[in-house]
């Protein structure tokens, strides 16, 4: 028995943000002061740092669950399953359904429920929970669909991540501009078939590294500060994720047996292009090897950083061809890789 991504489905929100709707923003330091630098020049930087030009908003009218749902049900369609034979939906966000201008997260019943709920599934040993993980929570879904297949508890799992960041973000905080929103969705299943997940690495790191993501009031002290929005420490995280996804990596891919020249594509959390391009050459480097070309699918310029949906709808686009000059064949050893709050840290080595 093989445990495979048997289908998968995304849903991509329609509204365009691009670098230059930020330009008349007025961003401002912790302290409540405005930054002196023109906004042309920030939003310069914020592209040659991170390499986003672009970025994803939902509709007016979305909230998480809902992408969630339209993701979920292109991904079992995708699989041809039906869906009254899912043993388990996983559903991985941070921040629940955040309606526009609304003051408080909904998060009861829970988000699982609700795509359940939109896709009509009646099996109520159908169970649906969700996962708070950080940005790594789809891929952790993956691991925990897994284990339960492994432990003879389900055959079929629907995993999603989906996020909605644009309704979280502060908007005088310069990183306000990496968030986007987006839903990916797979369907893992027990299969005859060869290749699937072949090995899996997942670590929380809390001593120091506990609130390098948080939540806190607005730079500006103007605004109510009992409304809270996503908070970074970027320098902390930046130099946490160099020091400690190689490592994680690594060891996963060895625990795999593949060798690392076998290994096609990284599949990686979409935070930061440098920082993404930092972690592949210090992972290959601990094998004293040089990066290939065209080893790591890219998503971010176009689609910004939507936490738990990056690497799902990576995936999509990747094995649906709609990524240029990227493909993936059957047979191919892939690695999927995330960082996020917590600090978590995650990867699965998996043939297609």
């Amino acid at each position: 028995m093989n445990i495979k991504i048997t289908g998968s489905g995304s849903y991509i929100p329609t509204e365009i943000v691009s670098n230059s709707d930020f330009l008349n923003h007025c961003f401002m330091n912790e302290d409540g002061t405005r930054i002196a630098q023109a906004n042309e020049i920030i939003t310069q930087k914020f592209k040659g740092i991170t390499g986003i030009e672009e970025r994803r908003y939902v509709s007016d009218d979305l909230v998480t669950s809902d992408i969630a749902f339209i993701a979920a049900k292109r991904a079992i369609e995708d699989s041809k399953i039906d869906p009254e034979t899912l043993d388990y939906i996983i559903l991985a966000h941070n921040f629940g359904n955040q309606k526009k201008g609304a003051i408080q997260a909904d998060l009861m019943p829970s988000l699982a429920t609700r795509v359940k709920h939109d896709l009509r599934i009646k099996n109520p040993k159908c169970v649906a929970y969700d996962m708070i993980f950080g940005c790594p929570g789809w891929v952790e879904g993956v691991i925990q669909a897994t284990a339960f297949i492994k432990a003879g508890m389900a055959k079929k799992c629907l995993v999603i991540g989906a996020e909605t960041l644009s309704r979280v973000v502060d908007p005088h905080d310069r990183d306000s501009m990496i968030y986007s929103d987006g839903a990916g969705a797979t369907i893992i299943e027990a299969t005859k078939n060869e290749g699937g997940v072949l090995a899996h690495e997942t670590a929380t790191f809390t001593y120091d590294e506990a609130n390098y993501l948080y939540f806190g009031g607005s730079f500006n002290k103007e605004y109510n500060q009992d409304i809270r929005y996503i908070k970074m420490h970027g320098r902390k995280i930046y130099e946490f994720a160099l020091t400690n996804v190689p490592n994680a990596m690594k060891e996963c891919l060895d625990n795999s047996g593949i060798e690392i020249q076998s290994l096609k594509k990284i599949l990686i959390h979409q935070a930061n292009e440098k920082m993404d391009e930092a972690i592949v050459q210090r992972f290959y480097k601990l094998y004293e090897e040089e990066v290939p070309e065209g080893i790591m699918p890219m998503s971010i310029h176009k689609l910004g950083n939507s936490s738990v949906a990056t690497v799902p709808t990576l995936y999509d686009s990747l094995v649906k061809g709609k990524i240029e000059n990227q493909s993936i064949n059957k047979g191919d050893v892939i690695l999927f890789a995330s960082v996020g709050a917590g600090m978590n840290i995650n990867a699965i080595v998996y043939r297609m």
